[in-house]
């Protein structure tokens, strides 16, 4: 495992406009600063090919095509967590200006550079996180970033059970619900009720909460149809959610559609998070 601390080599922070997947040299494994968990997220990069079945506007994914996830290793992922959590030695690499509370490993996290829930050892990789979780004493939740469009799948609902029955939450990606709009912003030709039926499938699994992108197009923000549609949809869900994370564009897009994207100033987002508000569910803003 590489070295962290190794101080031949220059320092690089970990700071949250950089969430790169090969931050410490590993194939699996890497460590974030998170916005949304106010802390050290570790990542599970399951999508090593940087294969996904979306084509996000927004995503800082180098070279993304479409795709599932490649076999994966599991030997080498659990030696790769196994190594991270026994030495977790990330201090030297966070800046000396950073809260002690931010400097917490706050959950495990299966996102990366793709849809992780197309890797055909999807399960087998939520029963490793535990495993190291548990065994390293840790009591922090393991998470599962996805756009749910697999979740039909009957080893993609195993994985999502083994992640409840361990503690675990699903964060469900809604952009947008007008099908103009999905494909825009998600490269996706969904209609609002297929979005519906995997959030149901979801909800009866595990604790959801919806995470979404807020972000202008050529300098406009989202119209209002698509506010109205995403605010029908959080409220027709609001009995089943755990509530809404919202965030801006922190980071830079790599994909074609990268100069139509602008983030959202702080008072745009904070009125789009009162107007969910309203539905009458939480919201957790990162901006």
């Amino acid at each position: 495992m590489t070295n962290p601390t190794d101080a031949a080599k220059p320092v690089r922070w970990l700071t949250f406009r950089d969430h790169d997947p090969d931050f410490l040299n590993l194939k699996y494994v890497y460590p974030v600063l998170s916005r949304r968990m106010q802390g050290i997220s570790i990542g599970i990069n399951l999508n090593t090919n940087n294969a996904c079945n979306w084509a996000c506007a927004y995503c800082q994914v180098p070279g993304l095509h479409r795709g599932d996830a490649p076999e994966v290793n599991l030997p080498l992922l659990e030696a790769e967590l196994k190594g991270l959590l026994d030495n977790p030695a990330l201090s030297p690499m966070i800046p000396p200006d950073t809260p002690e509370t931010m400097r917490q490993i706050r959950d495990i996290a299966f996102s990366g550079n793709g849809e992780p829930t197309s890797s055909p050892q999807f399960v087998e990789a939520i029963e490793i996180a535990r495993r190291q979780r548990d065994t390293h004493g840790l009591e922090i939740p393991l998470v599962l970033i996805t756009n749910g469009s697999l979740m039909r799948r009957s080893e993609v609902q195993a994985g999502v059970k083994a992640l409840a029955e361990a503690g675990g939450v699903v964060w469900f990606k809604v952009d947008r619900l007008l099908p103009a709009s999905m494909k825009r912003i998600n490269g996706i030709s969904y209609k609002p009720e297929q979005i519906q039926g995997r959030l149901d499938i979801a909800c009866s699994l595990a604790k959801v909460w919806l995470q979404t992108c807020w972000v202008a197009w050529d300098g406009q923000p989202p119209g209002a149809e698509d506010e109205g549609a995403y605010l029908e949809f959080v409220a027709r869900n609001a009995h089943q959610i755990e509530g809404v994370h919202l965030y801006g564009l922190a980071r830079p897009s790599l994909q074609p559609e990268a100069p139509h994207l602008t983030a959202l100033n702080e008072t745009q987002m904070t009125e789009w998070a009162n107007k969910i508000r309203a539905t009458g569910v939480k919201v957790q803003i990162s901006i």
